[in-house]
């Protein structure tokens, strides 16, 4: 069983996401649950909310699920790298930015949380291909050392966090 990841195994940032899986449980069979129920709660979601943003500034329910995809690409990736033993320095990434350039005009709530799940449910081969003696490889993203373990545990904990703050701040 893939365990918790240990302080300096991932930059302190990360220490919410990484308490919030674990709080979850076994971080690879709260991955495949949240594939299924995050993809219910958005599709549940009423229509008059997609483009909603509870302040001005921040980002609309449709943006954060973008955000939310595209984290899960770049962690996905930064896993791969690291699993392969790719020491490559990887950079980091600017969320705002990504946002930003990102055209959701002609995407529905619906669309993006089918993408979601389509993504998630092929990320899943590859989390769940992990070894115990893999998940402590490490790499280096954003200047500082992450293990592949980490990255498990923050893309959980990332996803925990945005639903949480949804249903807090959205609803």
């Amino acid at each position: 069983m893939i365990t918790q990841p240990q302080p300096g195994e991932y930059a302190s940032f990360y220490e919410g996401y990484i308490n919030k899986a674990a709080q979850a449980g076994n971080v690879l069979q709260t991955l495949v649950q949240l594939k299924d129920s995050t993809f219910g709660f958005f599709t549940s979601l009423p229509p008059e909310k997609t483009d909603y943003a509870y302040a001005e500034g921040k980002w609309t329910i449709k943006q954060l699920l973008s955000h939310m995809i595209d984290a899960e690409r770049v962690f996905a990736f930064r896993l791969l790298c690291f699993l392969r033993r790719d020491a490559t320095p990887l950079p980091g990434f600017d969320e705002n930015a990504y946002v930003e350039q990102t055209d959701l005009s002609n995407f529905t709530l619906q669309n993006l949380a089918a993408e979601f799940k389509a993504l998630r449910e092929a990320n899943l081969f590859l989390y769940n291909s992990v070894t115990d003696e893999q998940s402590l490889y490490q790499g280096t993203a954003n200047g500082r050392p992450v293990s592949v373990r980490a990255l498990l545990y923050i893309t959980a904990g990332h996803e925990l966090h945005h639903i949480s703050i949804i249903k807090e701040r959205y609803l």
